[in-house]
């Protein structure tokens, strides 16, 4: 009778259980929801208004040249006669690889980029390594060494073209004062390429060692002092920890200047012509020659195109490399 009691009892409690009430949705009312939705579209109208401006700037300054330019590639645009343009194909692309200015423009440009990058990158990270520590006069280095950066290349440029004056130059004086004879410089095909490289050098590294020096003041001083610990010279300290934090800084700065090295044309334009016989003549020197001197803008187009494509395939190739050594 008792186990009867118990079953019923159990019975009666499993009977009396109720499941919890799942809560109830809210519903939002639909002129609230509505407000929402008006916010959220002036929110995204006030976004495009400031973007506005970057946009058309950026379609008139930079996507419609590039899309004229891919246009005009396949005619025959003579500037002085705008009225008269025919399309002619891939002729002006055929006749690129029959220009021998275009190939002594490109090897001049290859040269130039093959030497200014490793230099200009060592340049800078010595001069950001110097001005790190602790020395008198840091101040007065580090703007010294920044501000040809700030300076006009035009500017830079005209006075350089005057210290390499082969008969009443600075550097040749000072050389003189030296033993060495005088040089012929810009004046040489042999030396004035490698004349501009020096100068570009000089004009450009300063802007680099300012990267170097914000990367060199976030490498965290405890790895120093484990070095220390260890007994580690500064130069096993240089390769294992200085090197290693400003790795990615490294990859950024080679990337910016060789895109800046593939751009080459105030220096030989303002220093040299293109000249002595050409050995300055950079690529972009060449489009531009072409396009605004010569006039003809079809044929100047197809050269900017094939460049845009050399330019941007180094770039992709310099980003894969990139990604697989952080890989």
């Amino acid at each position: 009778m008792k186990g009867n009691s118990s079953s019923a009892k159990q019975l009666t409690d499993h009977d009396h259980y109720k499941a919890p009430s799942e809560p109830s949705i809210r519903k939002v009312p639909p002129k609230r929801k509505k407000r929402r939705k008006s916010q959220a579209f002036q929110e995204a109208m006030t976004g495009y208004f400031f973007l506005a401006p970057a946009l058309i700037l950026l379609g008139v300054f930079l996507l419609y040249p590039m899309g004229a330019a891919f246009y005009y590639s396949f005619t025959d645009f003579y500037i002085l006669k705008p009225d008269d343009i025919s399309f002619i194909g891939f002729e002006n692309f055929s006749y690129i690889w029959q220009d021998a200015q275009f190939r002594q423009a490109f090897w001049n440009t290859v040269y130039f980029s093959v030497i200014v990058v490793p230099v200009q990158l060592a340049v800078a990270l010595g001069l950001a390594l110097l001005i790190n520590k602790k020395i008198k006069f840091r101040v007065f280095f580090r703007t010294a060494f920044f501000s040809p950066v700030v300076m006009s290349l035009v500017v830079v440029s005209i006075l350089w073209t005057f210290m390499y004056n082969p008969n009443e130059g600075l550097i040749n004086q000072l050389l003189g004062v030296i033993g060495i004879s005088p040089q012929p410089f810009l004046t040489s095909p042999d030396q004035a390429m490698n004349s501009i490289i020096v100068m570009s050098v000089w004009q450009g590294a300063g802007f680099q060692m300012m990267i170097f020096l914000a990367g060199l003041q976030n490498i965290p001083n405890h790895l120093y002092e484990a070095a220390d610990i260890d007994g580690a010279t500064s130069w096993q300290k240089f390769l294992h920890v200085t090197l290693p934090g400003l790795k990615n800084i490294a990859l950024f700065i080679f990337i910016t200047i060789s895109i800046a090295a593939f751009k080459l044309l105030v220096q030989p334009m303002i220093m040299t012509q293109g000249g002595p016989l050409g050995s300055t003549k950079s690529l972009v020197y060449h489009i531009y020659e072409t396009g605004f001197n010569y006039r003809d803008v079809g044929y100047a187009s197809a050269m900017a195109v094939v460049f845009t494509m050399i330019v941007l395939t180094i770039t992709i190739i310099q980003r894969v490399l990139i990604r697989e050594e952080r890989g």
